[in-house]
């Protein structure tokens, strides 16, 4: 496999380069689509038919790819690429084509095939409030038979906007299907539900001005201060109707145009972009009265002119270039304003070269970089990447003049911008470090971002392995209590809460002791939660998978009227050929409580249950068998003045004693 480098004079095959976006593995028939205009969605080479009949390994990272206290990559446990930074509402989103849907590291070596673009029909979602701990919201089935646009066979690269439409917010979800055309989905947040308006692609041959482009795909949408909403899109090889020098230097891939204000329609024709050595991944964000269109461009060959000299201060191959304009229709070459990002291999080293795709956008008054680079893989394989990339985020900095500071790419990354607040339910898939673990979506909504959001739990977990969050603040007074809502795979399993480090100090132990395959909610009281730390998850018990985990909630040591937790198992049991169904119930709060205990059978009140204590009671049922059913334990205690309740259930098997 060739790893390109910064080689001006000649080009290698593009699938033959590591790392480059998502139109690798599809060159020659982004080619020829482009060409013939004979089916802009023409289903690319692809090795998905021949391995479908094989069992699918498992995909989970198994080591800490993402070191503790490093903030790039954004994840540990799954990669994603040519991410585009949005935000909304206080949140940051990033948008992914997802690499890791063809990710299929063989049992025995740890190695996965090359990337197979022409799989990928997911988009990967995930969030942040405080750039450092990321939210995974799982992956948007876009195209293919089973997508949200089943018109369109890939999802790579995509763009997101926001836009009122008839009164109501509505979020735009740009992608490229493969390299002949874009397209867009519509949504009522910025994680779905997601509903195609279209049944054709919105950038394709018939986009007036697009002539000459041969790739029409990277769409990146901008929306200006005054409601007006652009894109931007192309790439690949230049013109054969221009000169050689030209096609290499000036190769007028790039296009720019209106979009409708229905966000799914486009108004006029495209312009050109005169982008300097470009390649793709046209990118736009606005500071001050200034535009911003970023780039990557070209290694050369014979697709841009052959052997040529570059125009003295144009990119290398594979950097990021941008140019400044006040206008963001028009970007003359004489708005180029240097290079933004040289390659990332000058700063990860060997195995992390190749073409990149990057975004920049603002957030609490500070600009940031995004991009890729499969710093993840080589930390599973080495320097051998095969072309899975990773988020990075590094912060932009301006000169006095409007130009852009350019980035270093590091391990380091951006500064965590707020402390996370742990009073509160948080999804357990909000992870800063991970080893071993994956993520998975289960029915429902999710508790954290509602019931129209996705919902996600931690799978794959295995004695040894833990994830971790940056930053955690308990507060002077510190927590009392930590809930995590889990589903046993099997007896044994516990969690430990530790602070600063894997193997840090314990300060509780979160016991995840109930029936197999039942989700339910189990607290651990905590001893020295005080201040700011980094707080890890390790997780430990028998060999074999152990639990799923939800979500995760800390209880305040000076909550006025936190929530009495308590526990319940019931049992039937066989009593001189009649059926009894004992019931016993845990106060597992720090106050004593009266706690009923209801069954179809009757109920029992305890009055005065101490913390900690464990109380039972029989229910006779008159029958020789019943049917499963459930019991439920309500708790209530009086503390300084309010009141504190609490509930649980537990499902019973049913019993024949005849």
């Amino acid at each position: 496999m060739v790893h390109r480098q910064h080689d001006k004079s000649r080009r290698a095959p593009r699938w033959a380069v590591v790392g480059l976006t998502t139109t690798a593995l599809a060159a020659a028939s982004l080619t020829a689509t482009a060409a013939s205009h004979a089916d802009d969605s023409a289903e690319l080479p692809s090795t998905a038919d021949a391995s479908a009949a094989a069992a699918s390994p498992s995909k989970t990272i198994e080591i800490a790819g993402k070191k503790p206290g490093d903030h790039n990559p954004l994840l540990g446990h799954k990669f994603g690429a040519d991410g585009f930074g949005f935000v909304d509402n206080g949140r940051v989103y990033m948008y992914m084509t997802n690499d890791t849907q063809g990710y299929a590291p063989d049992p025995d070596t740890g190695v996965s095939p090359q990337i197979d673009y022409g799989q990928i029909t997911k988009i990967t979602v995930i969030s942040s409030t405080d750039m450092v701990n990321w939210t995974d919201h799982g992956e948007i089935p876009v195209a293919g038979e089973d997508g949200v646009a089943p018109f369109t066979n890939n999802s790579w690269a995509p763009g997101m906007a926001k836009k009122v439409i008839d009164g109501k917010e509505k979020y735009f979800l740009y992608y490229a299907n493969g390299g002949g055309s874009s397209n867009v989905l519509t949504g009522d947040s910025p994680v779905g539900p997601w509903t195609s308006e279209r049944t054709d692609t919105l950038i394709d041959h018939r986009t007036p001005g697009t002539e000459g482009v041969a790739w029409r795909f990277d769409p990146a949408p901008f929306v200006d201060d005054d409601g007006q909403a652009y894109l931007y899109f192309g790439g690949g090889p230049a013109s054969t109707d221009m000169p050689a020098e030209e096609r290499f230097n000036n190769p007028k891939n790039i296009r720019a145009i209106k979009l409708g204000d229905d966000m799914v329609s486009t108004e006029g024709s495209a312009v050109v972009v005169d982008t300097p050595v470009s390649f793709e991944a046209a990118q736009v964000f606005k500071r001050g009265d200034y535009y911003y269109l970023s780039y990557s461009s070209h290694f050369g060959g014979d697709d841009f002119g052959g052997a040529q000299e570059t125009f003295p201060g144009y990119p290398g191959g594979g950097e990021i270039g941008y140019l400044m304009s006040e206008d963001p229709m028009s970007w003359p070459k004489e708005t180029y304003a240097g290079v933004m990002f040289p390659n990332q291999s000058q700063f990860f080293g060997a195995g992390t070269g190749g073409n990149n795709h990057q975004s920049g956008f603002e957030y609490e008054g500070k600009y940031y970089f995004s991009y890729h680079a499969p710093t993840l893989n080589k930390a599973v394989n080495g320097d051998a990447t095969q072309g899975y990339r990773s988020p990075h985020l590094q912060e932009l900095s301006f000169n006095e003049d409007g130009t852009v500071q350019q980035v270093v790419g590091d391990y380091e990354g951006v500064e965590q911008v707020r402390d996370f607040d742990p009073y509160r339910l948080f999804e357990a898939e909000t992870l800063g470090w991970t080893k071993g673990v994956a993520t998975t979506a289960v029915e429902g909504g999710s508790a954290e971002f509602g019931e129209s959001a996705p919902n996600l739990v931690v799978t794959d977990i295995d004695d040894g392995d833990w994830t971790g969050l940056s930053s955690v603040a308990f507060g002077d007074d510190g927590a009392a209590s930590v809930t995590a809502r889990v589903k046993p795979a099997q007896a044994g399993g516990s969690i430990d809460v530790r602070l600063d480090a894997p193997d840090g100090p314990v300060v509780g132990t979160i016991d995840v002791d109930g029936a197999a395959g039942d989700w339910q909610d189990v607290t651990a009281q905590l001893d020295g939660a005080v201040g700011t730390h980094d707080v890890y998850f390790s997780f430990t018990g028998p060999e074999g998978d152990l639990f799923e985990i939800d979500t995760f909630e800390f209880h305040a040591a000076d909550d006025a009227d936190p929530t009495l937790t308590l526990s319940v198992e019931a049992s039937p049991r066989c009593v001189a050929g009649k059926t009894v169904l004992v019931a016993q119930a845990t106060n597992e709060a720090d106050v004593a409580a009266d706690v009923t205990v209801a069954s179809p059978f009757g109920t029992k009140t305890f009055e005065g249950l101490e913390p900690g204590a464990t109380t039972s009671h029989a229910f006779s049922t008159r029958s020789s068998d019943v049917p499963a059913g459930e019991v439920t334990a309500e708790g209530t205690a009086a503390v300084d003045g309010s009141v504190r309740t609490g509930t649980a259930s537990a499902p019973y098997d049913a019993a024949d004693c005849g």
